[in-house]
């Protein structure tokens, strides 16, 4: 990254805006204030018991997690979302064309540039997070896979919003694709798996069954494993396996009925960081496709105009 001039430059620029710091403000405002109103009312309630509930404090631990992810996995599209369409807007994305920067250099420049600024707020917002382990929390083994999860779900999310903006001529427009294909594989699949699950609850009350019949058990069927590219799921999935019950009424037990216990199921949280990271250079090599048609085109009208100009 230090040898990528689109990196240097969009470093130096995010580092000379306010807009850094406001959201480093604004983001770790809202945690610390979530979690100290969280930890106030778990010391009120040991002053009323006279004894501390640990599940509380890992409860606050899961909360406090989850809140951030939500917002890391919605602000990381908003940095890159525009970042080529807003080069397109303001003429300048042309003026890099002419250099001898390739695409993938302005494509992985721009990705990890609003990488690292997310990671800042990350790193930022650890001291909010240990908080939480005032009263003892989870191992630093499971820390690391949560940073880790931070991570893959972070370029998940942001090499969709900078594929968007590759074949976007307005940033508007790449904004709204952006969130709209984010809402369906966080919000779409996991409503097709209630519907599915639904229908087969129904299906199921429908059946006739005689003693000693086995009665099935409702699932969604084989659409339990489009929750895999569902980054809200496969942290969810994580929580549940670090605190009981921290993954709430999203972890994928209520839709498998009898098709759990194979290797995907049983390794979920790992199978799903795997294949978002797939599908992440995916979109990044998606990016670089959009830009060098673009590129080419242009150098190829170029070259046809000089040409025409010396042949008259």
């Amino acid at each position: 990254m230090k040898n990528n001039p689109v990196y240097k430059r969009e470093m130096l620029v995010r580092s000379r805006s306010y807009q850094i710091p406001l959201i480093i403000m604004i983001f770790n405002g809202i945690l610390a204030v979530v979690t100290l109103l969280n930890m106030y009312q778990s010391i009120a309630q040991v002053k009323i018991s006279g004894s501390v509930n640990y599940e509380n404090f890992l409860q606050l631990y899961a909360f406090v997690a989850a809140l951030e992810f939500m917002l890391l996995m919605f602000i990381m599209p908003a940095l890159t979302s525009a970042s080529i369409s807003g080069e397109r807007e303001r003429h300048t994305l042309e003026l890099m064309f002419t250099t001898k920067i390739r695409p993938a250099e302005i494509i992985v420049g721009k990705l990890m540039s609003a990488f690292s600024q997310l990671m800042t707020l990350v790193v930022s917002s650890l001291p909010v997070l240990m908080l939480t382990f005032i009263y003892g929390s989870i191992s630093s083994e499971d820390l690391m896979i949560l940073l880790v999860s931070y991570v893959v779900a972070a370029l998940y999310c942001g090499s969709l919003g900078i594929f968007a903006s590759s074949f976007m001529k307005r940033s508007t427009f790449s904004n709204v694709i952006t969130y709209g294909i984010l809402l369906v594989v966080v919000v779409g699949t996991y409503m097709l798996n209630v519907f599915l699950f639904h229908v087969s609850e129904t299906e199921i009350s429908m059946m006739s069954f005689g003693a000693g019949d086995v009665i099935p058990e409702a699932s969604s069927g084989s659409a339990v494993y489009l929750l895999l590219i569902n980054p809200a799921i496969m942290f969810a999935e994580l929580l549940e396996n670090q605190v009981a019950g921290g993954g709430g009424n999203f972890t994928i037990t209520r839709f498998l009925g009898d098709n759990g216990g194979n290797f995907i199921t049983s390794h979920w949280v790992f199978c799903s960081l795997v294949i978002q990271a797939v599908l992440s250079v995916a979109f990044i090599w998606g990016a670089v496709v959009f830009l060098n048609p673009e590129r080419y085109g242009k150098k190829g009208s170029h070259e046809s105009f000089m040409g025409t100009g010396r042949r008259s």
